[in-house]
């Protein structure tokens, strides 16, 4: 009877330990799962003015590798230069739904 405790003890600590396992690996893939799920230059103006900074960084930066067909990271300064553009651009559009891609930086300063 007590080698059937034993064992019975054993599962739960392993199965314990393998459930806490797998929630840490979950929690520390959220990053990974955002940056598949974000839609880059597809984004639009209404959901990235929503974000908060860190999300902004990792929109604009897959929206800069998409534009430049370019998978290395970005320097800061692009990315922080086009956070701005976008900010502005965004900030003034017209219809909230046109992806960043599409918002246009000439047609603040000049009109078509």
């Amino acid at each position: 009877m007590r080698a059937l405790l034993s064992r019975t003890r054993g599962a739960r600590i392993r199965t314990t330990g393998f459930a806490v396992a797998v929630l840490v690996a979950a929690l520390a893939g959220c990053t990974d799962i955002e940056r598949a799920l974000n839609r880059g230059g597809d984004t639009p103006c209404s959901q990235y003015i929503e974000q908060d900074q860190d999300a902004k960084r990792m929109t604009i930066t897959k929206f800069v590798k998409q534009q430049t067909q370019n998978e290395n990271e970005p320097s800061g300064t692009v990315v922080d230069a086009t956070m701005v553009a976008v900010e502005l651009l965004c900030g003034t559009q017209a219809n909230a739904d046109t992806p960043i891609k599409d918002a246009d930086v000439a047609g603040i300063f000049f009109h078509k």
